[in-house]
Formats: C-alpha cells, sequence, structure tokens
C-alpha cells in the first residue's frame, strides 16, 4: 500500500484546521492560559500567512486563470487579519473587548480560509505538477522546524521559546525562516 506525498496543499489545509481549533481554545481558556494560547495562534497564524504570501499565492497568480484577480483579495484579508491581531495583541488578552474582537477576527479567517480552499488551493492542484507542490513542502516543513511554537523548549535551558511577541515581528521572523529555508531548499519565492 502506498501513500501519497503530502504536499503545501495538504499542509495549509491541516493548518486550516488547526487555526480553528486554537480560536477555539483561546475563546474558551481560562484566564490563566489565554495567553499561553493566543501566542500559540499568533505564531501559527503567522507561518500560515507567510508559506501563502511567499509560495503558494504567487503560485496561484502563475497557474491559475484568473490568479491575477483572486489573489489580491485574499492578500487584502491577510493584510486586515494581521491589523487585527495586531490590535488584539496590544489590547492584552484580560481587556473586556478581547473576547469579542477575537470573535470578530475569528469570523473573518474562517471566511478568508474558504476562500482560499475554492478559489486558489483544490484548483492549484488540478494546475500545478506535484513535484512543486511537494517541494514548497518540503520548504514549509523545515521554516516550521526553525520556527519553535509555544509548546516546544528550548534544548539548552529547557524553557519554552515560543515564537512570541508583537505580531509583526513574530511575522517578519517567520518570513526570514522562510526565506532561510527556501534558499536551502531551492525553491523560489
Amino acid at each position: 500500500m502506498t501513500t501519497a506525498r503530502q504536499d503545501v496543499i495538504d499542509t495549509l489545509l491541516g493548518q486550516h484546521q488547526q487555526i480553528k481549533l486554537l480560536f477555539a481554545q483561546v475563546e474558551s481558556a481560562t484566564r490563566e492560559h489565554k495567553q499561553e494560547l493566543f501566542t500559540e495562534l499568533v505564531a501559527t497564524l503567522a507561518v500560515h500567512e507567510t508559506v501563502e504570501q511567499h509560495l503558494v499565492h504567487p503560485l496561484a497568480e502563475r497557474d491559475l486563470p484568473d490568479g491575477p484577480k483572486v489573489v489580491p483579495a485574499r492578500l487584502a484579508e491577510e493584510d486586515e487579519a494581521r491589523q487585527a491581531l495586531s490590535a488584539l495583541y496590544a489590547q492584552g488578552v484580560a481587556d473586556a473587548g478581547f473576547d469579542a474582537q477575537l470573535a470578530v477576527l475569528r469570523d473573518s479567517v474562517a471566511a478568508h480560509a474558504e476562500a482560499e480552499e475554492e478559489l486558489e488551493f483544490l484548483r492549484l492542484r488540478e494546475v500545478t505538477d506535484p513535484a512543486e507542490l511537494a517541494r514548497m513542502e518540503e520548504v514549509v516543513r523545515a521554516a516550521q522546524l526553525l520556527a519553535p511554537s509555544a509548546a516546544q523548549p528550548d534544548a539548552a535551558t529547557g524553557e519554552a521559546r515560543p515564537l512570541a511577541g508583537p505580531p509583526d515581528e513574530v511575522f517578519d521572523r517567520v518570513r526570514e525562516l522562510l526565506a532561510q529555508s527556501a534558499g536551502e531548499g531551492g525553491v523560489r519565492s
């Protein structure tokens, strides 16, 4: 029995599910755990959106007949989500309005994910060389290994090494890691 090789689309679809779960966990978390889960959500969104912006959206623009029309709308949605994430970070999880604003962000991210899945991901599978999608997956995997999540301990100290901080800084760091991984893997960004 052979198993199909995972590609970047599989990874992004899995991340969509992980992001939905993280939103639910942040929303239901006790005050003690909310910040930790929000930090993990920021890191997960940073990795996910950066991969899309630097690998998948350029591919969609190139390979999909309507890519040049589809991609700008997705990029605008991602920019809005990043701004909302930054506002939530500045607001803080203890703020009385945090949960309501998080719910607005959750809904917009869910709508964005549905649009990506329908207008980009599944269609890219039909028109893009499977080997190219698999190579992109290797770049994503390498970037994820370089970008520690809130759950991964530092090898030297044993302390948590979250990819944490203001969302703009987290996104910038992930972009650097992805570029480093792409350079090593030879995949264009």
